[in-house]
């Protein structure tokens, strides 16, 4: 019934919005720019709301000046700088929250709403403005679109990055650095990292994928949330996703899904190595136990 309301909540959400155009209305490629040259400088509140609503069209461009260097950047710049106030962020986030249900069109539109979404998260836990529902739907809503990702493309030399697993982390690691994270909300981060260090199909990383997974587990670690058994434990846990070991040596899949361990456990354990942070250096020991046994 849940799963029921939320389609039909989602639905009702994209039929309201506006069909997204890139540029948007009354602008065109080169004002963008000359946006952009001026520092996104954009007097009105409501003028840089509506814009900044007419720019997610953008977020699944398949050019990368309109996507990154405009869309992306506007938002970012806009969010950091306070410009919006908690009932522009709702609108954003309910807008950037539906883009993800929508069509993923080119790859771009669903890891760049995501993106987009980790600086709405960071507003949130420089200023709190969420209620405890609000973000812990947020938590939820995250780690079941890094769960979700299939789509592993990473830079393309024309149309630049899509990155669906990396801007995933992303979002995760600002929920995971909000110091209203409960422990509930911190093992559903811990969860979605897990799918994602060792994803099933076998695809190998090679766009720095594992280090930005590490982050939000890191941030996890600072909290000091989890007992060193607890740590032990997740960490031994990745260890079966690589799969059968009767394939080990002899199967493209098993090796692609060893490379990825490897990756994650190792920038895990360099971070861990070196920070002065004591929740961060306590996990220590326990990604080290999992490189020893790693097979």
């Amino acid at each position: 019934m849940r799963a029921s309301l939320r389609v039909l909540a989602c639905g009702l959400w994209l039929a309201a919005l506006p069909a997204f155009a890139c540029p948007p209305t009354d602008h065109d490629a080169a004002s963008l720019h000359a946006l952009k040259s001026g520092g996104f400088a954009l007097q009105g509140a409501a003028a840089r709301r509506a814009l900044a609503m007419d720019l997610l069209g953008c977020l699944a461009s398949p050019d990368p000046t309109l996507r990154d260097g405009i869309a992306y950047e506007a938002l970012a710049k806009w969010m950091r700088a306070g410009e919006f106030d908690a009932d522009a962020l709702r609108d954003l986030r309910g807008r950037l929250d539906a883009m993800l249900d929508g069509d993923p069109g080119e790859g771009f539109a669903h890891p760049f709403a995501a993106l987009a979404l980790a600086e709405v998260a960071r507003t949130d836990r420089i200023a709190p403005w969420m209620s405890t529902d609000e973000r812990a739907a947020m938590v939820e809503r995250a780690a079941s679109y890094v769960e979700g990702v299939r789509d592993y493309r990473g830079h393309d030399d024309a149309q630049g990055w899509r990155h669906g697993v990396a801007h995933g982390a992303d979002w995760l690691m600002q929920l995971a650095l909000n110091p209203a994270l409960d422990r509930a909300g911190a093992d559903r981060i811990l969860a979605a990292v897990a799918v994602q260090a060792v994803p099933s199909s076998g695809h190998a990383y090679v766009f720095g994928e594992p280090e930005r997974l590490a982050r939000p587990v890191l941030f996890v670690a600072q909290r000091g949330l989890h007992s060193d058994e607890a740590w032990r434990a997740w960490f031994e846990a990745l260890l079966p996703r690589i799969g059968d070991a009767s394939l080990a040596y002899r199967d493209a899949a098993w090796l692609a899904r060893r490379h990825d361990l490897l990756a994650f456990l190792s920038a895990v354990y360099i971070e861990a190595d070196n920070s002065k942070d004591p929740g961060i250096a306590a996990i220590k020991p326990a990604v080290t136990a999992a490189l020893r046994a790693m097979p």
